[in-house]
């Protein structure tokens, strides 16, 4: 299993990034797909999250309304929109699948698989 986030850079503040996460090594469209961040000095936290099917996505308080999480099993990818973008977004993003099939949740403790990091760097 494979999972290799890619898509951060530099943005300004309201600007818009979008990540991408793409699979390997597994059938993606039995599993939930996780986002997750960690900003320097910070624990990591849950960002976002999308069920097997796509039918249902969770958000954390401080994204709601800013990030959407989609994906497309036929890619094997799952991505991040996130616009206006605010400083305290600065984090390294990682994606991430879960123990069990479709569903996943906030909590990284409930995440098998972790792909590499991409990081996100916003300026006021």
């Amino acid at each position: 299993v494979q999972l290799q986030a890619s898509g951060g850079g530099l943005a300004q503040t309201g600007e818009s990034l979008r990540l991408s996460c793409v699979a390997s090594g597994f059938t993606t469209e039995y599993y939930a797909i996780g986002w997750f961040r960690q900003a320097p000095g910070k624990e990591r936290e849950g960002v976002a999250w999308i069920s097997s099917s796509g039918g249902t996505t969770d958000y954390a308080d401080s994204v709601k309304g800013r990030f959407t999480v989609t994906r497309d099993d036929a890619k094997s990818t799952a991505y991040l929109q996130m616009n206006s973008l605010k400083p305290e977004d600065t984090a390294v993003y990682f994606c991430a699948v879960p123990w069990g099939y479709g569903f996943g949740s906030l909590k990284s403790k409930d995440y098998e698989y972790w792909g590499r990091g991409t990081l996100v760097t916003v300026s006021s």
